[in-house]
């Protein structure tokens, strides 16, 4: 046994677990038989922002409750740079939206970057805002679970005896 270092070219986009062949670089063979085939196993170490799936990228974005409601432009980071991304006013928790082209390039392909927006809540509020998110409430006609809010009316409806 004897240790060696070889150089290995790893193609764009290669996933993780992936098995390279390099051929003639593994155990010579027996008897004074030629060398085999190396096999190296690909590890991806995971990125601080971005995860994978396939070969699409994908990213969890934190916006406010306001820029949710309201609708904003954000600057979202890419593999290469960043890209503008429109959220629509009314945009719920949760809602992934594609940039297209900015995932992962293969030679036969790139895939998208999936970016999940996620409404963060203030842990603490000061006055002045708890104040205005009050007379919001007060004002806000919308009941954003009437499926429960009917199945409870129905409920208290019903006779158990």
């Amino acid at each position: 046994m004897q240790t060696r270092t070889i150089t290995v070219r790893v193609p764009a986009g290669v996933r993780d677990g992936a098995r390279l062949r390099i051929p003639g670089k593994g155990t010579p063979g027996s008897r004074g038989g030629p060398a085999g085939d190396l096999f190296v196993t690909v590890r991806i170490s995971a990125h601080r922002l971005f995860g994978r799936s396939g070969d699409d990228l994908t990213l969890t974005v934190p916006i406010t409750f306001t820029e949710a409601a309201l609708g904003t432009t954000l600057r979202v980071p890419t593999m290469d740079g960043s890209v503008a991304l429109k959220v629509a006013p009314g945009t719920p928790s949760g809602r992934t939206m594609r940039v297209r082209g900015r995932g992962v390039t293969t030679k036969k392909h790139t895939g998208d970057l999936l970016v999940t927006l996620e409404v963060a809540v203030p842990q603490k509020l000061s006055g002045d805002a708890r104040e205005a998110l009050e007379k919001f409430a007060a004002v806000q006609p919308d009941d954003p679970r009437p499926q429960i809010t009917a199945a409870l009316g129905a409920r208290a409806g019903e006779s158990h005896g």
